[in-house]
Parts: structure tokens; sequence; C-alpha cells
């Protein structure tokens, strides 16, 4: 039997490198009929998510109301905890864990990647990765390198790579992760970054994440000149996104 298309292929490697404009256009014009109930909140997770990646927290706040899907409130509440005061962080805490906590919605994996970031951002890493790190998606295992480098713990996020490298080498998120580590690693890594980096750019369009991915390379490199063209280049396209 042939396998049902994924029709939130392109959505998510969209997201992934950081085509966060091509992300909203392309949700809105994917035809509901054709989506599972899953697949609808995932896709409207991938909209909102994109919106907060822009800065664009109120409209998220205003469009998510009290009866949307679990996941959908998860992802409100990481626009609250990004665009509030310490009051609203401390309730988006609270709240997170009360949904975490619940045996009927807590292992969903858009909740759990909301909560990991929102742990990540308050430096608990020990509580993010309390919730990630039993996996059941490639942004989770993706999160989790994140979360082993910002502890200094490379040799952690080495073998979570090697997991996803496992599961899925040609990945999008394989492949960021590969070049998150490597520049970590640094020495001749760095090449390998930039390649992957390089690779990125010619098969999706050119974003802020992907340039700022290369400037780092040729910062590392000593190519000062080559970066500042890269970050410019970057600033260009966030003014653009406002």
């Amino acid at each position: 039997m042939a396998a049902s298309p994924d029709h939130l292929f392109g959505l998510r490697n969209s997201f992934y490198v950081g085509a966060y404009h091509a992300v909203i256009t392309s949700s809105q014009s994917l035809p509901a009929h054709a989506l599972s109930p899953d697949d609808l909140v995932e896709r409207d997770a991938l909209m909102y998510r994109s919106y907060i990646a822009i800065g664009s927290y109120q409209l998220v706040i205003g469009e998510i109301g009290p009866s949307a899907a679990t996941p959908l409130q998860a992802v409100k509440l990481l626009a609250v905890y990004l665009s509030g005061d310490g009051g609203n962080r401390e309730s988006v805490v609270s709240r997170l864990r009360e949904l975490l906590s619940d045996a009927a919605v807590g292992s969903n994996p858009i909740l759990r990647v909301m909560a990991g970031t929102v742990f990540m951002h308050e430096r608990d890493y020990a509580e993010a990765l309390k919730h990630t790190n039993s996996g059941g998606s490639m942004e989770l295992l993706a999160l989790n390198v994140q979360i082993y480098l910002q502890m200094n713990r490379t040799d952690h996020a080495e073998k979570q790579l090697r997991v996803m490298q496992q599961l899925d080498e040609d990945h999008t998120l394989t492949q960021l992760a590969n070049a998150w580590v490597d520049l970590v690693l640094g020495g001749s890594k760095i090449q390998e970054a930039r390649l992957i980096f390089q690779d990125l750019s010619e098969k999706y369009p050119t974003t802020c994440t992907i340039l700022n991915g290369k400037a780092l390379c040729s910062m590392h490199m000593g190519n000062f000149e080559d970066a500042e063209g890269l970050l410019l280049e970057s600033l260009n396209k966030v003014d653009q996104l406002r």
C-alpha cells in the first residue's frame, strides 16, 4: 500500500530554515479537506510559530482562543512568554507544567517542543531535557542538541546528532544540527559547517538563518569581510520582515 502524501513536508522545511513568510503564505493555501485533524493543528502551529519568529506575538495571542487545541495553546504560551514581563513568564511556566502533567496531552510533541523552548530560555536545562529527551520527533532531537550545546556538553550534543543521523541523515534538521555541532567543535569542522549552509542555500530560499550560519563560519575562518557582507544581507532581510 502506498504511503499517504505528507502535505506538510514543504511547510516544515521552510520553517526549519527560517523562511517564515513562506510558511505563513503556504499554510493559508493548503486545502483543509486534504489534511487530517492532526495535520490541521500542526499546520496552524507552524504558521503561528512563524508569526512568533518575526515578532508578531500579539497576533498569535489574539487569534488563538481558549477553545483551540492544546498544541496551539502551547504555541500561544510561547508567544506570551516572549512578549511579556516577569509575571507573565512565571504564569506561562506554571501553565506549561500543568499541561505537561496531564496524562491526556502531556506527551504531545508540539507541547514538549514549546515547553522545552521556554525552559531553555529560562536556563532550566534539566527541566527542558525532562520533557524533550524522550524524543518522538526530529524537532525534539534537534532541540536536545541546542540545549546540550548551551550547557557546553558537546559530547551529549554529538550523541543526539548521531541518533538523528541514524534516523534520517538527509533531514533538514539533521543537517542544521550537524552544522551547529561543527561550529562549536571548530577547527576543520568549520569548513564542513560552511558546506552544509551552502547546500541549504542552494535547496531553499536564502534566509537569515542560513546567512547567519554562513557568517559564523566566515568569522571562524577569519574571513571577516565576507562575514560582514553576509550579515548586512541578513539585516536587510530582517528589515523586509517588519
